[in-house]
């Protein structure tokens, strides 16, 4: 990486006599207030180390300074931020960073079947210096799900292993209320699909119609 920076230092730099240096600090500065935007929302302690810039790169002064996130990189473990000059005969640099998030990761404590319902006592944690894609860390993103598929005890609890719990079920005589301008018209059906709150559900009128809407309060509501 510093091999690349000097490179591009040779190709963008002036002679110090043309025009004043950037500041390596505000180039810094500029960077870190970029990481710590981009993972203020991240759950547990976030920390971040930016490296300094190698002494001998000289850059020209810029009073437009813009960081952004090179291509394929992300702000978990040691990466790279990209601080570039937007005015006319800009340049770019690259500082190394590295960011550590210090998180409580929920596990199973036991056996979790399929179907199961988790309760806060099914819930275990592992502290965790990486933040991994999907996991969940608050038992209230766990406790009333329903298990997709079983886990063992100990291992990690992530987003796509649960699911709402169905208020529509499949063969299940569910009300329907269809709206339209200035009518609303209540009935019966039978549910052709499973569904959660808010989730889409099909089912099948009184007359064979198959109707899509909403599940609302237990209902399913169309719109006409």
């Amino acid at each position: 990486m510093k091999k690349f920076i000097f490179l591009l230092f040779t190709w963008v730099s002036l002679p110090a006599a043309a025009s004043p240096a950037q500041s390596h600090t505000v180039i810094h500065d500029t960077a870190w207030a970029f990481v710590r935007a981009q993972t203020q929302g991240l759950p547990g302690k976030v920390s971040i180390q930016i490296d300094d810039i190698d002494k001998r790169i000289v850059l020209p002064a810029c009073s437009a300074l813009e960081a952004f996130l090179p291509a394929g990189a992300q702000l978990n473990g040691n990466s790279s931020v990209g601080v570039r000059c937007t005015e006319k005969k800009g340049w770019s640099v690259f500082v190394s960073v590295t960011v550590k998030v210090s998180v409580n990761l929920l596990t199973a404590n036991t056996t979790l079947q399929q179907g199961q319902v988790v309760r806060a006592e099914d819930l275990g944690s592992l502290s965790s210096e990486t933040l991994q894609a999907g996991a969940l860390t608050e038992p209230a993103q766990a406790v009333g799900k329903v298990m997709k598929f079983s886990v063992g005890r100990g291992q990690l609890l992530r987003q796509d292993m649960l699911r709402d719990p169905y208020t529509v079920t499949q063969g299940q005589t569910v009300q329907l209320q269809v709206e339209g301008q200035g009518f609303r018209i209540r009935s019966e059906g039978k549910a052709l699909t499973n569904a959660a709150e808010g989730q889409m559900a099909t089912a099948r009128t009184p007359t064979g119609q198959s109707v899509s809407g909403v599940v609302k309060n237990g209902s399913i509501e169309i719109k006409q």
